[in-house]
């Protein structure tokens, strides 16, 4: 006899239903997702709301360099030439994201709206604004025999960035809007060096700049140049080497200037305190191993006590009968913990800010992408578990096997003393890579950093991860359909 596949599932949703500790369990697995995340922040002590600087955008920025500056009223340009760019540590080499260039500020103030031209350590030059915008102009570096020239124009609140390297032919690089500029703004030259990553953690940097003569037209009062640490209170909050401050000297016309610190977004792996929205949804993990406790209960409780004859007795279509079990615990699944994952992040979000924890801004779609993606996950994994406990036919061998390839590789993955390339392959190739649905932080091509799951970075993006899972979910369901069919019940 052959069941419509409407009456199988609703056979399927039946024994669901009817055997109380699946449908506790799927319950207790939507409370851990709602009740949980508390467990998983990181934040700050109370009442501190930002640990890092704001910019323009709204987010936390790295706000720190050496300025060598005057002040400039209404519209002018500023014209320099770059000769030599090297780590202040004394190996002749600068880091990748070492700056040193031209800069026009609405202010000395950390988190002010700027726009600068600047040579790189590695990647050339490149025109940046208001921290996250970044544009590449030509690659290269400086020497004394081959200077690399650069050029800020300003236009009301429009600024041009130029590049040449001679001086005299130009290549526009980008121009920018800075709305709300002042009429009077300071502008001039600036080194600064991001810290460099080592290991798991990082290590204090600066850079040395060799400039020429700045050549000025347009609106410059008369003024003596002035140099500055901005965004830093002391060298070691900076980032400088210890015992290294940054300074301005004069060198023939022009200067040699030393700079700590950086211009551009912060990420989550420079900051001490702090949550993401991704913290919020921690309660997945506990819900997880419930979830696959309760899926492959769903399939090798029917062999344990033989009930899989009269199952399979009542479809001579085999397979029907594990897509309606996978169908099932999916579609009870993700119903409930869509709700739970709803519920619980504008929950937690209201309760952690009140506490002054700081949390990193994320666009409403990205939260309703991890929300979404979170209850896809825990279905997929359901099936998966479905799939496995048909394969084994042995409760605790198909869950400790699940477990396993899911839960344990995204386990070591958030250890913070895994070697990065590690926690890259775990949540890249294993199906712990469904993990990157929950994924709201940005990361920035122009910033090097600690880019681990620890940190709530991940490899793949959200939708790619999920399709490991799914990938591994579908070999599964196709080897425990094989074996279904093939098996004497």
């Amino acid at each position: 006899m052959t069941r419509h596949p409407m009456r199988l599932l609703r056979a399927e949703w039946t024994k669901f239903r009817s055997v109380p500790g699946w449908v506790r369990g799927s319950t207790v697995a939507a409370l851990l997702i709602l009740l949980f995340p508390i467990a998983g922040l990181g934040g700050g002590p109370p009442g501190q709301a930002s640990p890092v600087p704001i910019g323009p955008h709204g987010g936390p920025v790295s706000s720190g360099y050496f300025f060598v500056h005057r002040p400039l009223t209404g519209d002018g340009r500023i014209t320099v030439a770059v000769s030599a760019l090297t780590s202040a540590r004394g190996d002749g080499v600068a880091a990748p994201w070492a700056k040193a260039g031209l800069i026009i500020t609405a202010g000395p103030e950390p988190g002010a709206r700027y726009a600068a031209i600047m040579l790189t350590g590695g990647h050339g030059v490149r025109m940046q604004h208001d921290y996250i915008h970044d544009r590449a102009g030509r690659p290269g570096t400086a020497s004394a025999d081959a200077p690399r020239w650069l050029r800020l124009t300003r236009s009301g609140d429009t600024i041009t960035g130029e590049e040449s390297a001679d001086g005299g032919h130009w290549s526009e690089v980008a121009t920018v809007r800075l709305p709300g500029l002042a009429a009077t703004v300071e502008a001039g030259l600036f080194v600064g060096c991001p810290q460099h990553v080592e290991g798991i953690g990082t290590a204090g940097d600066a850079a040395t700049a060799t400039f020429g003569a700045p050549q000025l037209a347009g609106g410059w009062p008369a003024a003596d140049w002035a140099g500055d640490q901005v965004g830093a209170r002391t060298a070691t909050f900076a980032g400088y080497p210890r015992g290294t401050t940054g300074s301005s000297v004069p060198a023939g016309d022009g200067f040699t200037v030393t700079g700590a610190g950086d211009l551009a977004p912060a990420t989550r792996s420079e900051l001490p305190v702090g949550a993401a929205a991704g913290d919020l949804l921690f309660g997945t993990f506990p819900a997880l191993i419930v979830i696959v406790v309760v899926a492959t209960l769903m399939i090798t409780t029917e062999y344990r006590y033989g009930m899989i004859r009269s199952t399979l007795s009542a479809s001579t279509r085999r397979v029907r009968v594990l897509v309606a079990k996978a169908a099932v615990v999916a579609g009870v699944t993700f119903t409930t913990c869509l709700v739970a994952t709803a519920l619980a992040v504008p929950l937690w979000l209201r309760v952690v800010r009140g506490l002054g924890v700081y949390v990193f801004p994320v666009p409403s779609g990205a939260v309703l992408r991890a929300e979404v993606g979170t209850a896809a996950l825990l279905a997929v994994a359901a099936v998966l578990a479905v799939a496995v406990g048909t394969i084994l036919r042995r409760s605790a061998t198909a869950v400790s096997t699940v477990v396993a390839v899911v839960v344990l590789p995204y386990l070591l993955a958030l250890t913070p003393f895994l070697p990065p390339s590690m926690a890259d392959w775990l949540t890249r190739f294993t199906p712990a890579a469904a993990m990157a649905v929950q994924q709201t932080l940005t990361r920035y091509p122009q910033v090097d950093g600690l880019y681990t799951p620890a940190a709530g970075y991940y490899p793949l993006s959200p939708w790619a991860g999920l399709a490991v899972l799914g990938g591994y979910t579908a070999l599964a369901l196709i080897v425990a359909a094989v074996l279904l069919r093939r098996r004497d019940a």
